[in-house]
């Protein structure tokens, strides 16, 4: 075998996906893949950066950024002056992304291990992870960080292999036709699972059918396929593969594993008993919903056909865990905060975690809480590794828990502050928790050490309600509209309102992450907040008050000047300071007929600006008033021209050119010649912007739980002044939000509802301060069952729609004591 390991000269490299070399600098051996140029890599020498282009980015435009952080080797698409990058070694391709997948190809060749890779709607990372529990104590396996199945995500799972992979457990994901030949060439895999084939990623496929039968190309030349026994799949299958061996599971009795009986018991597990080779067995499995026994069911498939069952235990069933598919934060106790990423601690999720912490702290201590850590690595590898993560992102305090991390403390001497324990609930009985104020503390610990017992003492004790916030969705959404504008166009986004509900820190930090050019808030206490936070990016201050003047100054928050006065009491204050073109942005109004100058006002603020040397104009915007409103396009348009024509004289006065703006987020969409040299994104990256034809996810869901279920008769009353009534016997569960947290007391009695497993359930009764009773008498439900108040089944629009508002209002009226909980999935 020629390499053990991915170790490769950059000369052969370039011979396996056929670049086209510059005159190298030297010859490294490459270890590691970089794409993106924020990430300082581990060692500048032994790193790759490919250049990948997409639809929202091109890599080729952060070739100098990651230069500047040491990286000397590129992949790249389109020739650069090497005059620039004297030490550098470029590889020129046709296709940068073709490249990676060639590379990813060329490694898997050299790897014996057998693969099974897994493909389907939904449940890969789930079937992933619980395969890896049941074999990984017999088996050294290699399997797909988190959830990484694109076509970028394949080629990193597939790097990790080496020789001592003795079985790669890897997803594959597609969103379109014509994707999957490219995995399949990557991956190459033995075996196969299809798991469960649903509505998920159906937007650019015609049908399930042309779905599925995209999916099994993975499989067109491996010998075994684990699916679902179904006469429609099956189908489909034989004419796809006709010389697969299949290994279906279901109740036909048909099925290679004919499923006898399933039992649910005390609502805790499921026992499934089922035949196999003429012999009946049964496993217990600590799940009771349809959707873990399938995915269980999947697994037992391929354990029990794969090596003549020779690795299948039924105990080892009874141990499977929820899989957490994403990483959250929420505050902490002492103000600090918590980012969980409990049961994910391999190292590729170490580094993604590290990142983010390093991207969430702010000014506040790093604190990172490990357990000892499970990969087919040597130990000698993995931690010292895991020590060059760690001072990489500059941790100043570890805590170590497990005796085998302990065993390589000296791999982590650059770290100010180091402790370890024996195990979990040592740690909880020794260590004093306010040793951790003012921290940002990452969590990341194999799934025995049951680290939720130190989320549990560490986080914020709120009441049960909480706002989830997914980052990835926001992200999404950012991207969206980042890819409808020109490349030099800028992006200033709204974070006023505690960023429209979700959370005005915790967001500019995401966003910051992904370089955007400025933030804008409606007060200066917001402002300050994110100053005092850590927060770098310019922020302009929409609505500035005299009296917050001093305070704009002192935390360089630019104003925004709408108004002669404004203009004028903002230079007297700049007098008193002694300060020269500090930035500031001019407002015109140009048809909302609210803040800004008018076309009347020129002249006067023409004289007054030649006449100062205080403020520089950075900027120069405007509003639509009706963007959303394709009736007022007319008169959209003349604030357009009228916007353009005042803002030349403007510049023609001033002698600079300066940025101009008066797109939101509807805007983006619908006048893009109207871009000038920045936007405004709003509402759209929060997902709610009822105008949108983008294919925007929506970032929020509130959620709470079952406070107490009641068995009540036809005829009693429920709530304040007996508004509730039950029409026949039934049961109502209470619920512990009410007006006070932000839920409409519009929606009481029966015209609003809220989501309990899946099945609507109405309000009855009038919603209190903090409690609404609700309508259980048709649903199975406990006390303890999560409810939704909008998210996966109710929108937030349907809520707006039924308090006759808008989303906007919805949003911002959430409580701030409703706790905020943020997540990447």
């Amino acid at each position: 075998m020629p390499n053990a390991k991915f170790h490769y000269s950059l000369s052969e490299i370039s011979s396996v996906i056929s670049g086209q070399s510059s005159n190298f600098a030297n010859n490294p051996f490459i270890d590691e893949i970089q794409f993106d140029s924020r990430k300082t890599p581990l060692n500048q020498n032994s790193t790759l950066f490919f250049a990948l282009k997409g639809s929202q980015r091109d890599g080729h435009l952060y070739i100098s950024e990651a230069y500047k952080k040491g990286i000397r080797s590129f992949i790249i698409s389109s020739g650069f002056d090497e005059k620039q990058y004297a030490e550098a070694n470029f590889i020129i391709v046709e296709n940068t992304l073709s490249a990676l997948q060639k590379l990813a190809k060329y490694h898997r060749q050299q790897v014996n291990a057998p693969i099974v890779a897994i493909t389907g709607s939904n449940g890969k990372t789930i079937i992933k992870e619980w395969l890896y529990h049941l074999l990984h104590s017999d088996l050294q396996i290699t399997r797909s960080p988190k959830s990484y199945n694109s076509q970028i995500g394949v080629a990193l799972s597939l790097k990790l292999l080496d020789a001592d992979t003795e079985l790669g457990i890897i997803e594959a994901g597609i969103s379109k036709v014509g994707e999957m030949q490219n995995l399949q060439a990557m991956i190459f895999p033995q075996f196969g699972i299809l798991g469960h084939i649903g509505d998920a990623h159906q937007a650019n496929f015609e049908s399930n059918e042309q779905k599925l039968r995209e999916k099994l190309q993975l499989f067109k030349q491996s010998l075994q396929l684990v699916h679902k026994y179904d006469t429609w799949i099956n189908a489909i299958i034989k004419e796809e593969l006709p010389t697969i061996e299949s290994i279906t599971w279901g109740e036909d009795k048909n099925a290679d594993i004919c499923i006898i009986s399933i039992n649910t018991k005390n609502n805790q597990h499921t026992i499934i008993e089922y035949s196999y080779q003429n012999k009946i067995a049964s496993i217990k499995i600590p799940f009771t919903s349809p959707v873990a026994i399938e995915n269980a069911m999947y697994v037992l498939a391929f354990v029990l056909s794969y090596a003549d069952s020779a690795y299948f235990n039924a105990a080892k069933f009874q141990s499977l865990t929820n899989v957490s598919m994403r990483l959250e934060l929420k505050s902490a106790r002492f103000n600090s905060i918590l980012i969980n990423d409990a049961y994910n601690s391999d190292l590729y999720a170490v580094e993604q975690a590290l990142d983010f912490l390093n991207e969430q702290a702010g000014i506040k201590k790093k604190v990172v809480i490990i357990s000892d850590i499970y990969q087919s690595l040597s130990d000698v590898q993995l931690y010292s590794k895991l020590g060059l993560l760690l001072n990489k992102a500059k941790i100043d305090v570890l805590i170590g828990i497990g005796s085998v991390i302990k065993s390589w403390q000296e791999e982590f001497d650059g770290i100010q502050k180091i402790v370890f324990y024996c195990s979990t609930q040592e740690f909880i009985s020794d260590f004093k928790i306010t040793q951790l104020a003012d921290s940002a503390i990452l969590l990341k610990g194999a799934r025995n050490f049951q680290f939720e017992k130190i989320a549990h003492i560490l986080e914020n004790r709120h009441h049960s309600t909480r706002l989830e916030v997914n980052l990835s969705a926001m992200i999404s959404n950012f991207n969206a509209y980042r890819a409808l504008l020109k490349p030099n166009t800028k992006i200033m986004v709204m974070v006023k309102a505690y960023s429209y509900g979700s959370g005005t820190i915790e967001i500019s930090r995401v966003l910051e992450y992904q370089k955007l050019d400025f933030l804008a808030v409606a007060y200066a206490v917001e402002g300050i907040e994110l100053k005092n936070a850590g927060i770098s990016t310019p922020i302009m201050v929409m609505n500035p008050a005299p009296e917050d003047f001093n305070q704009i100054i002192e935390n360089e928050l630019m104003p925004e000047i709408y108004s002669i006065s404004i203009l004028k009491l903002f230079t007297e204050k700049l007098k008193e300071y002694g300060l020269r073109n500090y930035p500031v942005h001019l407002k015109l109004d140009t048809g909302m007929s609210r803040l800004g100058f008018s076309a009347t006002d020129l002249s006067q603020l023409a004289d007054l600006v030649m006449k100062q040397n205080q403020v520089r104009v950075v900027s120069i915007f405007s509003h639509l008033a009706s963007a959303d409103d394709s009736g007022d396009d007319d008169f959209s348009r003349q604030q357009i021209a009228l916007f353009n024509q005042l803002s030349n004289q403007i510049e023609s006065i001033l002698g600079y050119q300066t940025i101009k703006h008066i797109l939101n987020s509807t805007g983006i969409e619908r006048f893009p010649d109207a871009q000038f040299d920045m936007v405004r994104l709003g509402i759209g990256l929060y997902g709610a912007n009822a105008a949108t034809e983008l294919n925007l996810q929506n970032i929020s869901s509130l959620k709470t739980i079952i406070s107490q279920i009641k068995h009540l008769k036809a005829g009693e009353s429920i709530g304040y002044n007996r508004r509730g009534l039950m029409k026949t016997e039934g049961r109502i569960a209470t619920i512990p939000i009410g007006y006070a947290d932000g839920l409409n007391r519009l929606l009481s009695n029966g015209k609003g509802s809220v989501w309990i497993n899946g099945q609507e359930a109405r309000i009855i009764g009038t919603i209190c301060m903090d409690m609404t009773m609700v309508d259980i008498t048709n649903i199975e439900a406990e006390e303890g069952d999560e409810v939704e108040i909008f998210g996966q089944y109710q929108s937030v629009f349907e809520l707006a729609r039924l308090t006759n508002t808008i989303a906007y209002e919805v949003l911002t009226s959430i409580s701030p004591r409703v706790k905020r909980v943020y997540f990447y999935e």
